[in-house]
């Protein structure tokens, strides 16, 4: 790494050493002039921050010192920033418990506190117990997440998982109710995915608390295998129940609530496959639910001797079939919600006597519930322009209860128990704002842009009611559009923080996500991946058209994936953007494709393309991959953040993004990185931790787009609050 000069009074920004290295393929020479970034003993830094090599620790640090420096000014608006969100959270605060056996169960942060105790108390009324206390568990940690637990049906037991490493290899430890002890029983390298919070997040208990079920990580990151831990026994010789071959796939295990099974998820972005383990005999074999198909998808349920599986056989936006327990093969799945086009089916949970489903149509969800007995059903839907609608099956089976959460980008969430046979909802939880807030000096509206091609692109747009959209606001407009993933339009509270100081804060609901069905997923992946790109150019020039905002005026803003979006979009339409704003960016997509050991490549594919394989996916990858695609063009103003333990999106992509992107930018722009040097994918794991990262980034969108010394607009205080306990469907 070599100094550059700076200007009078300016920082001066570090200038990566240049070591040029080649790769022929497909008659494609590639030169890649700072893959030294990339440790050699990655796979160990992972685990121990400590080994990486000095040259590339001392590239990252002069980074983050710049940055310091660039952003030094800005140091005052960044701690009013995160003194503003963080008054928006509540000191102390509780999830809304839920119901298992004797107890319910939830977690609490006491006032002050980073990281939260898992609770419970008996379900008759009384005290709440600490099971874990988590902030304790946390101290004297350079990094500490406190990821999923479960408890043994008999409740004498908990499995709890902890990340203290950043890199989500989880630690499975067990807790002795009953003693207030931990056992001496520590099972490394488990898979917890801390980011979607997916089935199979949990170990799963045995009928009988003496064993639990759990998905290990191998030495790539990849969970390949279902084992089983007997309490008192070392890790090292746990059974392998299940073993899956291919290097693309992961595996994780599930509990269904009946009690009696837990289901095996196997799968790509493709295909799936389930196996069901007998908990009340868990010496039996897993068994077969369908033998993989490509293209062939499903999720299953189990309860009452029979299968509830959403799958997309011959319905491309899913449907549910049943078949029984005994045969529940496809040639036993008879259709139970028939396939809707354009209705997208995205989750299921059996109940006693109640099927549930969450469904998507045109970017709005509602929730469906059939009376199992009767075939009766009854639609569940809000009447908003946005919304955000999440279904929680909770842990129990015979119940007529389930829970959902409701929110807009200005109502915050309410969560409800709702009686699936009354009809009624009891509010359980209602999300308080401490500093105050009152939805109606908001609006949300659900826009359209018509794209190249035709389509019509959802936009949801947040802004004061008193802004004028006279084309003279900014305008924040964040997307993500991969793996087929909705973007939720739902109360974040970080936001007001922009919208309070005029600016519009929009997502753009891209292709790559699933919010107009499965087809809108599909239209933007692989050979079709441009069409996220044009959506988001689109929705950007829309907002222009209406008068959001205007031209140099927008911060293209987008998370991992997401980030590969802004980056993508920078190069094809720099002028349009005042800044871009990427956290843990997917930047260096064809580098990263051909690299078939790292942690997610193999898996990948199916998403981006197999460049090594196929040479159309390595010439579609080659003519988008940000990185790729950087010229000598005016830029804007550019801030990366990375992780050094992130196995998801690696620490080099966006370390050789920015390197090139200041070589190349003409502009006289600050591009800008920021490494965590502790930290992985997800960031500071403490909840305030993480508003400083938030504080930092809504700063330097504010900065670039000259809002830095604007003070927010003054709160109006809040109407009394209704009473939602007995609201009617």
């Amino acid at each position: 790494m070599r100094a550059s000069k700076g200007g009078r009074g300016k920082p001066s920004p570090p200038v990566a050493d240049i070591r040029p290295q080649e790769t022929l393929i497909h008659g494609v020479v590639l030169r890649d002039d700072y893959a030294w970034l990339k440790a050699p003993n990655w796979r160990e830094v992972l685990k121990d921050v400590s080994t990486l090599p000095r040259d590339i620790r001392a590239h990252l640090e002069a980074e983050n010192a710049y940055a310091a420096a660039v952003l030094a000014p800005l140091q005052a608006l960044i701690a009013r920033l995160e003194k503003e969100m963080r008054a928006r959270i509540e000191d102390e605060e509780e999830t809304a418990p839920v119901p298992y056996g004797q107890f319910s169960y939830y977690r609490r942060w006491r006032a002050g506190a980073q990281h939260p105790c898992i609770m419970r108390k008996a379900r008759a009324g009384g005290q709440g117990e600490t099971l874990i206390d988590g902030e304790e568990l946390a101290k004297n940690k350079r990094f500490f997440q406190l990821g999923p637990s479960s408890v043994s049906l008999d409740q004498r037991m908990l499995a709890y998982t902890v990340d203290e490493t950043g890199s989500e290899f989880f630690t499975i430890k067990v807790r002795d109710l009953a003693k207030r002890r931990d056992l001496d029983d520590l099972v490394p390298n488990a898979r917890v995915d801390a980011i979607l919070n997916v089935r199979g997040d949990a170990p799963v208990w045995a009928a009988v608390g003496g064993s639990f079920f759990y998905a290990r990580l191998d030495d790539h990151h990849r969970s390949r295998c279902i084992c089983r831990h007997d309490l008192g026994t070392n890790a090292k010789t746990d059974a392998v129940i299940f073993e899956e071959q291919s290097p693309g796939w992961f595996v994780s295990v599930h509990r269904e609530r009946e009690g009696k099974f837990a289901t095996i998820d196997v799968r790509d972005h493709e295909t799936s496959e389930a196996w069901i383990i007998d908990l009340e005999r868990t010496e039996l074999p897993p068994r077969l639910v369908a033998a993989r198909q490509a293209g062939l998808r499903y999720d299953v349920e189990i309860g009452r001797e029979r299968l509830f599986i959403r799958t997309n056989r011959d319905a491309p936006d899913f449907k549910i079939v049943e078949a029984p327990l005994h045969a529940p093969g496809p040639d036993n799945w008879r259709d139970l919600i028939a396939y809707r086009p354009g209705v997208l089916v995205l989750q299921h949970a059996i109940f006693a006597r109640h099927l549930v489903w969450l469904e998507l149509e045109n970017a709005l969800p509602r929730l469906v519930i059939r009376d199992l007995a009767s075939g009766e059903q009854h639609v569940l839907a809000f009447e908003a322009q946005a919304y955000a609608l999440t279904l929680d099956a909770g842990e129990e089976f015979d119940t007529n209860t389930m829970r959902f959460t409701v929110s807009t980008p200005a109502l915050p969430a309410r969560t409800y128990d709702y009686d699936m046979m009354r009809r009624e909802r009891l509010l359980v939880k209602s999300q308080v704002v401490p500093s105050g807030h009152d939805p109606t000096n908001y609006v949300v509206r659900r826009l359209f842009a018509q794209a190249p091609d035709g389509q019509a692109v959802p936009v949801t747009a947040l802004h004061r009611r008193d802004l004028a959209l006279d084309g003279d606001a900014a305008c924040l407009l964040y997307a993500y559009g991969a793996y087929g993933l909705a973007v939720p339009a739902n109360f974040l509270g970080y936001p007001l923080s922009l919208v309070d100081r005029n600016m519009v804060y929009a997502i753009a609901h891209v292709r790559g996500g699933n919010e107009k069905g499965w087809a809108w997923y599909m239209q933007g992946k692989r050979a079709q991946k441009p069409h996220s790109f044009s959506d988001y150019l689109a929705a950007a020039r829309m907002l222009i058209a209406k008068g959001y905002t205007r031209e140099g005026r927008i911060i293209a803003s987008g998370r991992s994936a997401g980030g590969m979006l802004a980056g993508a979009v920078a190069n094809m339409a720099p002028r349009l953007f005042a800044g871009i704003v990427t956290e843990v960016p997917f930047v260096d997509v064809l580098a990263t494709m051909l690299d078939g050991d790292l942690p997610l490549t193999p898996p990948e594919w199916p998403e981006w393309g197999n460049p090594i394989e196929s040479e159309a996916d390595f010439r579609t990858i080659l003519a988008y991959s940000p990185i790729d695609n950087i010229k000598p063009v005016a830029y804007p103003k550019v801030l990366a953040t990375a992780g050094l333990t992130d196995p998801r999106v690696t620490y080099w992509e966006p370390a050789k993004w920015i390197a090139k992107l200041r070589a190349n930018s003409t502009s006289g722009e600050p591009v800008l990185l920021r490494t965590d040097m502790s930290g992985g994918h997800l960031g500071a794991p403490g909840r305030f931790d993480r508003l400083g990262e938030l504080a930092l980034t809504y700063a330097f969108a504010l900065w670039a787009v000259g809002l830095a010394g604007k003070p927010p607009s003054s709160q109006i205080t809040a109407p009394p609050r209704r009473d939602f306990r007995r609201d009617k469907t």
